[in-house]
């Protein structure tokens, strides 16, 4: 899966497009990472993470050849089967690939070769490949997939954050190159909520605690649900690094807090981000599932009082982002199952304004509802929860969109009080632990085992909580709590006293966490480098229940079992002494 990193400039005065010689250093370099073992790969990324520098040359990432194409754009997509990165008698075309320019969407001919207008209500285009089955692109030495080329002749204004330089005129040819991938069925992916640092004390907190857990599933990529950063996109070449060091594939997709909040329009609030990182609304297939990133933040221009002000977005899909779905969409088997990631939550149960769902989302429900297999996930909140989307919340098919509001890599914003890594124990508001979630999927069907804590077991699914010490006289008063972090709508949570006692359900709560709220009443005094945790909320995953009457002084132990709704049943306990 190695290829060259294809670093071009453009020479205005003679038109032209030139790229970086195949055999340049870096292009061995990332072919070395790619044939080492895990554990040496991982390393070696760790190493670039730690360097500091950038570690692709962003923006211009397919292979253009000299040479102006007025109008519009045309290329090929080759078959790279000698690793070069350049289409050559031995990497010939490939027939049927789609290809888009961010709204329009076409199939290569059969010599492998497209033809795409250049979009005129925007300054630069995204060109990109979409790979089918068991084709994969060229990837970069921060373990991001190498499959755009960005039109933009003038370059980007004068910004805070840097974002292209011209690009100059349209090249003869925009080329892509991919290769062959062994994809079966059954995979899985990672997904993530914001890893959203504020700075660089807070990507080597994540440097610290993300790659360790990540290195050790077996993955075909992970996912970073937006707010890649916190405001200071700088920062990108070093938080990509850190990421990298899972030795995994990435795909990002933008947040309210990666943008150019000096931008006056929605256009150009993406100069920073297209150039680091690519294109924010896109799709792939991997095996027999179509995922598409979704591009839901929208910009509403800069405060002329604050114009670096991070507020004036809401939750909201553009009409060009939609036509490309619909376009995509238009070449995807309706027996396929489609998985859509995003920020800002597609609904949210918690809370309806402008900028914690998507406004619109019954025009993009309404082309998903069509098709049996559907999945979303989004970030955003930092809290998690497994909701559906019905016919009153703007999905017009039949049954429910299962949609996940996904946990996140910083937690509360890396608030709280550090752990022995001198990293903030940053629990979300809801109780959830800093986290990600792993996705099983074979053919149509996926699975969703749970919800993965950082630094935890696979099986410290929930927590209790329960004073330590309870009155005898008081106990059938006394209650106590279970938090179970990835508990769906049908989930159920029953609880006994020791291993003789019965069964008996716990009932679902609406209120805040105990043990959390505990915690932030802790931390709530801490000063800089360190954060108090945020106010606590009621939490949407929480059992409630009090104790039986007639327990007897002495030492008992508290037995949660909780069946997830999905298939899962997961098992806690907790000690506490009677007086």
């Amino acid at each position: 899966m190695g290829g060259m990193l294809i670093a071009m400039k453009s020479d205005h005065s003679a038109k032209t497009v030139h790229s970086a010689n195949a055999g340049d250093s870096h292009e061995q370099s990332l072919s070395g990472v790619l044939g080492m073992s895990g554990i040496r790969r991982r390393r070696f990324l760790g190493q670039l993470a730690g360097g500091g520098g950038a570690l692709l040359a962003p923006g211009l990432l397919g292979l253009a050849r000299a040479g102006e194409t007025a109008g519009g754009a045309r290329g090929l997509v080759f078959h790279d089967r000698d690793g070069s990165g350049r289409p050559n008698g031995g990497n010939p075309g490939v027939p049927g690939v789609a290809v888009s320019n961010g709204r329009d969407v076409v199939l290569t001919d059969g010599n492998g070769r497209w033809d795409l207008p250049v979009l005129d209500d925007s300054p630069s285009t995204d060109f990109f490949v979409i790979p089918g089955r068991g084709w994969t692109t060229p990837m970069n030495a921060d373990w991001t997939r190498r499959a755009h080329y960005t039109y933009h002749p003038q370059g980007s204004p004068d910004l805070h954050h840097a974002g292209f330089p011209a690009s100059g005129p349209m090249p003869e040819s925009v080329d892509f190159a991919l290769r062959e991938e062994d994809q079966p069925d059954r995979f899985s992916v990672l997904v993530c909520g914001d890893p959203q640092p504020r700075d660089l004390r807070e990507v080597d907190y994540l440097a610290r605690t993300v790659p360790p857990d990540l290195s050790r599933e077996e993955a075909a990529f992970a996912v970073a649900l937006g707010d890649i950063l916190f405001d200071d996109l700088a920062i990108f070449p070093q938080l990509r690094g850190a990421l990298a060091a899972s030795g995994l594939p990435w795909h990002y997709v933008i947040g309210n807090h990666d943008l150019n909040f000096d931008s006056k329009n929605h256009a150009l609030s993406r100069e920073t981000y297209r150039h680091q990182v690519g294109p924010t609304t896109y799709s792939f297939d991997h095996g027999p599932v179509h995922f598409i990133v979704v591009d839901n933040v929208e910009w509403m221009g800069a405060n002329p009082d604050n114009p670096l002000s991070t507020g004036n977005y809401r939750g909201y899909v553009q009409e060009r982002d939609l036509q490309f779905i619909a376009n995509d969409l238009a070449h995807v088997p309706k027996d396929r199952l489609v998985v859509v990631f995003m920020h800002i939550p597609l609904y949210n149960p918690l809370s309806q304004g402008d900028r914690a769902l998507t406004l619109n989302r019954e025009k993009l429900c309404a082309l998903l509802a069509d098709r049996p297999h559907t999945l979303s996930f989004s970030a955003h909140t930092h809290w998690h929860l497994h909701t559906t989307v019905g016919a009153e919340e703007g999905w017009p098919g039949e049954g429910r969109h299962h949609h996940v509001i996904s946990g996140t890599l910083c937690g509360s914003w890396f608030r709280g009080s550090p752990d022995f890594n001198q990293v903030p124990i940053a629990v979300m508001g809801d109780g959830t632990p800093r986290g990600y979630q792993r996705v099983e999927f074979e053919g149509n069907r996926y699975t969703i085992d749970g919800y993965k804590t950082l630094g935890g077991d696979k099986r410290s699914q929930m927590h209790l909580y329960i004073a330590d010490e309870v009155s005898a006289s008081a106990a059938a008063e006394t209650p106590f709590h279970a938090n179970v972090y990835a508990a769906g709508e049908k989930a159920r949570v029953r609880a006994r006293i020791g291993g003789g006692d019965t069964w008996r359900e716990m009932k679902r709560t609406s209120e805040p966490d105990p043990l959390f709220t505990s915690l932030a009443i802790r931390d709530a005094d801490l000063e800089l480098p360190w954060r108090p945790l945020p106010r606590p909320m009621d939490c949407p995953h929480l059992w409630r229940a009090t104790l039986p009457e007639g327990l007897e002084p002495g030492s008992h132990t508290l037995e949660v079992e909780a069946e997830d709704g999905f298939g899962h049943v997961w098992r806690e306990s907790r000690a506490f002494r009677v007086v």
